[in-house]
C-alpha cells in the first residue's frame, strides 16, 4: 500500500513539472513552500515529508480534509467549487450547475488543462477530476489516500471519466 502511495505521488510531480508554464499563474512559490505538519501528512501520505509544498495547497488540503463527509450529499461540484476558492486556486466562483459541465468551466474561464490521463488512480494529486453519465455527473479532488468531493473516498467513480484536469504551474 506505501509503495502504491508513493508511486502516485513520484507520478504526480512528473506529471506537474512536465506542463509548461507562465510564472505569474504559479501556485507554487519556492520561497514560502514549507514541508507540511504532522497533522498533514496523514492525508498527503506517508512520503510527504520528504517535499515541500505551497502553503495555499496546504490550506487546500485542510479544507478538503475538514468538509467531506462520511456519504455524498449528492453536492459535489458545490464542494470542489467552495475548496477551489478557499485555496485561492480561482479568483471567482464556477456559475455551472451541473459536475460534468466543470471540464468545460474551468478550462475556458479559469486556466486549467486537461491531461492526457483516463485512469483516475494516475492522476495527479490535486487535480481536479470530472465524470460525465446520467444525471449532473460528479467532480471530486485526487488525494493520497483517494477521491474527495462532498465526501470522501479511496476508490474512484464508476461513472465515465470526462477528464482529469490541473491549474498549470508556472
Amino acid at each position: 500500500m506505501h509503495k502504491s502511495l508513493t508511486l502516485c505521488l513520484l507520478a504526480s510531480l512528473l506529471a506537474l513539472a512536465s506542463v509548461p508554464a507562465h510564472a505569474s499563474d504559479s501556485l507554487y512559490d519556492r520561497k514560502s513552500a514549507q514541508k507540511p505538519d504532522s497533522g498533514l501528512l496523514s492525508f498527503l501520505g506517508p512520503q510527504a515529508g520528504r517535499f515541500k509544498y505551497d502553503s495555499r495547497m496546504l490550506n487546500a488540503a485542510k479544507i478538503a480534509q475538514s468538509r467531506a463527509r462520511a456519504h455524498s450529499t449528492s453536492r459535489c461540484w458545490r464542494y470542489v467549487k467552495d475548496a477551489l476558492l478557499a485555496a485561492k486556486a480561482i479568483p471567482t466562483r464556477p456559475k455551472t450547475a451541473y459536475a460534468k459541465q466543470a471540464a468545460q468551466e474551468l478550462t475556458r474561464d479559469y486556466g486549467f488543462k486537461k491531461l492526457r490521463v483516463s485512469d483516475p488512480y494516475k492522476a495527479p494529486l490535486g487535480s481536479v477530476l470530472v465524470y460525465g453519465g446520467r444525471g449532473a455527473g460528479h467532480v471530486e479532488i485526487r488525494t493520497a489516500r483517494g477521491f474527495v468531493s462532498d465526501f470522501e473516498t479511496p476508490k474512484a467513480s464508476p461513472r465515465p471519466l470526462i477528464g482529469v484536469y490541473i491549474k498549470p504551474r508556472a
